[in-house]
């Protein structure tokens, strides 16, 4: 009878050990806005289980961005495998030629490529999103997309509760996870409230509706290092709330026993850039004409994306208009030149960018642009800010896999953001063609 009891064992083990690997896999991709490799690299930051994955899992040291280095183009890429020249989300705001509404680009229907969620849709997966930016009206199973309202005197969530689906989901989730969302605990105030919100929900989507592809967009470090900058007490507070965040998730999936089966990819979307000075681009242009005093006219003008700023003409055609501009900016002082240069069409092109801007200016580290149209040319300027040029390396981001498919205690030197899709498409069996990114071997197990 022990004999027929050992046999017995072992068939079971045998029999759970193909039940585990016929699971499907799941991914849970978390963006932490603002994410930079020495969040995970340097133990000086608060956040132990970041370091944790990252030691034991697949990371790199450097992540190279977009142009603009921006959150809603980058995280486009991030799902697509595409620049924003291919899949149409070019900045954090369209160029809108009669003055900015204040309006970002919220809808779905702005991507012009195949993304991870449509691919899940299309194979049968089940999909979930918290507050991943350009997702109204993404084919996402359980959505609480990223957008507020421009109204004055209306509830700013109220757009986020219509758009998300299915109908009432927030209010499910206020109900059984969160509590009730408001503005201190889920709005500009409430920055730490919202990462323990977000990690609250997410673990809750994830026991109830067990979805294939789950995404969660981290914002706190976003915020803390534009205010504060890159170093000091509030950017480590915030990473320590992401941190936390993160480690709840973590800990449903443990709870549940299903970290045999799931993998995280946690990214970002750009890094950060400490800044004293601003440059408005536009004064320029209003001196000589190019901008009517009022505003209300223009021939050409910058649309300015963090430290970018992208010529847009009111004629394309008009070649005279970007040839004085670039004989304006060539004709600055060289103590102004210096902190700046100009990017020409074709690299424009080559690297992806806005296909209908003209050139564009970089700046060097330390300076942000702005759209306004009056005041200095240069101007004080404080705090951080991204949207540079990705030759600068503090512009860098990070990728962390860690989990079920992710090869273990492995170091890349350098991947780019184009590169994060392949791998959530290789581990949940997607059909991803004809993209920018690349699968490097030996991230995912086989």
């Amino acid at each position: 009878m022990t004999r027929i009891y050992k046999i017995s064992f072992i068939c079971i083990s045998i029999l759970l050990s193909f039940s585990v690997l016929a699971q499907n896999q799941q991914v849970i991709l978390i963006s932490i806005d603002g994410l930079r490799p020495d969040f995970y690299l340097d133990h000086d930051w608060p956040a132990p289980i970041l370091q944790h994955m990252a030691k034991n899992g697949t990371h790199a040291e450097v992540v190279k961005g977009i142009f603009p280095s921006v959150t809603y183009p980058s995280h486009t890429t991030i799902i697509s495998g595409m620049p924003p020249s291919e899949h149409g989300i070019y900045y954090n705001t369209p160029f809108e030629p009669n003055g900015a509404t204040g309006k970002w680009y919220w809808e779905y229907e702005s991507i012009n490529v195949p993304t991870l969620f449509s691919l899940s849709k299309d194979a049968g997966l089940t999909s979930a999103a918290i507050s991943w930016p350009v997702t109204v009206g993404a084919p996402i199973d359980y959505n609480i997309p990223e957008v507020w309202s421009l109204i004055e005197g209306e509830d700013r969530f109220t757009p986020m509760r219509k758009n998300a689906t299915p109908k009432g989901f927030v209010e499910e989730i206020e109900t059984y996870s969160t509590g009730k969302i408001n503005v201190s605990n889920f709005g500009n105030e409430g920055y730490f409230a919202r990462e323990q919100k977000f990690a609250s929900a997410a673990s809750y989507i994830f026991e109830k509706y067990n979805p294939d592809l789950l995404a969660v967009h981290l914002l706190s470090a976003d915020h803390f290092q534009h205010t504060d900058g890159r170093e000091g007490y509030m950017p480590k507070r915030a990473v320590s709330a992401v941190d936390a965040a993160i480690g709840q998730i973590l800990e449903t999936v443990e709870r549940l026993g299903k970290l045999e089966t799931t993998t995280f990819i946690i990214t970002g979307d750009h890094g950060f850039v400490d800044i004293h000075s601003v440059m408005a681009p536009n004064v320029l242009l209003k001196q000589n004409g190019l901008i009517s005093e009022d505003d209300k006219s223009w021939t050409a003008k910058f649309h300015t994306s963090g430290a970018a700023a992208f010529l847009h003409l009111q004629n394309p055609d008009d070649k005279e208009s970007v040839k004085k501009v670039k004989q304006l900016l060539e004709a600055l002082p060289a103590n102004h030149q210096k902190l700046f240069r100009i990017v020409e069409k074709q690299e424009l092109n080559k690297i992806g960018a806005d296909p209908n801007a003209m050139l564009a200016i970089a700046p060097n580290e330390g300076l942000n642009m702005t759209s306004k149209t009056t005041g200095e040319l240069i101007r004080k300027g404080t705090g951080g800010t991204h949207g540079f040029f990705p030759e600068h390396k503090n512009i860098y981001t990070g990728f962390i896999a860690f989990g079920s498919k992710a090869e273990e205690k492995t170091v890349l030197k350098e991947m780019y953001l184009t590169d994060i899709a392949p791998v959530i498409a290789e581990i949940l069996g997607l059909n991803l063609e004809n993209i920018e990114g690349i699968l490097y071997p030996g991230i995912v197990k086989k």
